[in-house]
């Protein structure tokens, strides 16, 4: 079982403790736009880390804000019944093949 996976357990016996001592039942409480609003938060710290991520000091900050958001987007899959491990099949079921060929199979949205 790899770490993801453990944290995505760890999440979801999470999600009945009380809010007031447990971030991810706090987060559950508050309903998915929060949860989302958590993601896109995130996603916008990790660019603006990137964006200045050439230096030893900002790298770190990568890293910690890349742990952010991949936090929160397992609280997200929670909150849909799903976990880290339904993510990595799926990365599994698209290896070996390319990126342009992965999204053509996808098809138009």
């Amino acid at each position: 079982m790899t770490f993801l996976e453990k944290l995505s357990r760890k999440i979801k016996s999470h999600k009945e403790k009380d809010p007031s001592d447990s971030y991810v039942a706090s987060l559950r409480k508050a309903g998915l736009n929060k949860i989302l609003e958590k993601v896109g938060e995130e996603a916008i710290e990790l660019v603006i880390a990137a964006k200045e991520g050439d230096q030893t000091k900002n790298k770190k900050e990568l890293i910690k804000e890349t742990a952010d958001l991949w936090f929160h987007c397992l609280v997200l899959l929670d909150q849909f019944e799903l976990s880290a491990s339904d993510v990595l099949n799926e990365l599994e079921a698209r290896s070996g093949k390319s990126g342009h060929q992965e999204k053509k199979e996808r098809g138009p949205k």
